[in-house]
């Protein structure tokens, strides 16, 4: 039956173009913003764990930069301390050649050991980043390392402790050998095992300013990795296959076409019926 008031060809003509410019406007929106899950309307799990690891993202990514000024810092103050060591090195050196030597041979050498205990000092002085001291101290420093969930869903903190260095007291020591005194060989021999023993803690404090930079060193090289992988995993959740939605973007705009001419087609159907009652 045919009727001027009722068109039901072009009803569904329309609802099929509606369909298709639905289809085609979401088609349209994952390229340009190159992402097929962009809302929890699209995908509610997808987008919840996306925006989480997104978040988790984040939050490494600022903690490996702050871990880059943690880094500078050791490897400043380790510099100073095996600068340290080379010159204390030097200086147990220029104790030994005093041994046994004569009044003015140890008041020459002296003088050698007051520029290297100077130097020393400078060194200590220079050894800081961003103001950053952890050659003047022993205490222990804590850093965060990145953040760890629990099945509950709770984020902890993950941290790596190392100690400051107190290189003050080494040049301390140093500084308080004094080969002027010395004029019997007990004397010189203890300030040859003073030097040494100085010498051995400034080696201490140096490796251990090379083990903690190693361990931070190791530990943004593990977040830069770990970041490339939750991008890598949440992009394979929500971004979209370009070339898939290329495709199915001429597909679309081909059906739009020929639901267009559909519609129009049908809607010249009461155009029929006006042809009767000429």
């Amino acid at each position: 039956m045919s009727s001027i008031l009722t068109n039901a060809s072009a009803m569904s003509a329309l609802s099929t173009l509606r369909d298709i410019n639905s289809n085609l406007n979401t088609t349209q929106d994952r390229i340009s913003t190159g992402l097929n899950i962009s809302s929890g309307k699209d995908n509610a799990a997808y987008f919840s764990i996306s925006e989480t690891m997104s978040g988790d993202s984040r939050i490494y990514k600022a903690i490996d930069e702050s871990l880059t000024l943690t880094q500078n810092s050791i490897s400043s103050a380790r510099l100073g301390a095996e600068t340290v060591v080379d010159l204390a090195e030097e200086f147990v050196e220029r104790v030994a050649f005093a041994q046994g030597g004569t009044a003015e041979t140890r008041k020459n050498v002296q003088l050698e050991l007051d520029e290297l205990s100077a130097r020393i000092q400078t060194t200590i002085n220079q050894a800081t980043f961003n103001g950053s001291d952890l050659v003047n101290g022993t205490s222990a420093v804590t850093v965060v390392t990145g953040i760890s969930r629990t099945a509950a869903g709770s984020v902890d903190t993950t941290t790596v402790t190392f100690n400051q260095q107190d290189l003050g007291a080494i040049q301390s020591a140093l500084a308080a050998i004094n080969l002027n005194t010395s004029s019997t060989t007990a004397l010189q021999k203890g300030d040859l095992q003073a030097a040494e023993s100085t010498l051995a803690s400034a080696i201490a404090s140096a490796t251990s300013f090379g083990i903690a930079e190693k361990s931070v060193e190791m530990q943004k090289e593990f977040l830069g990795e770990l970041t490339d992988r939750i991008d890598s995993g949440i992009g394979s959740m929500i971004d979209a296959d370009m070339e898939e939605e290329a495709a199915r973007l001429q597909s679309l705009q081909v059906q739009q076409q020929l639901a267009t001419q559909s519609l129009s087609i049908a809607n010249q159907a009461p155009q029929n019926i006006l042809s009767l009652f000429r």
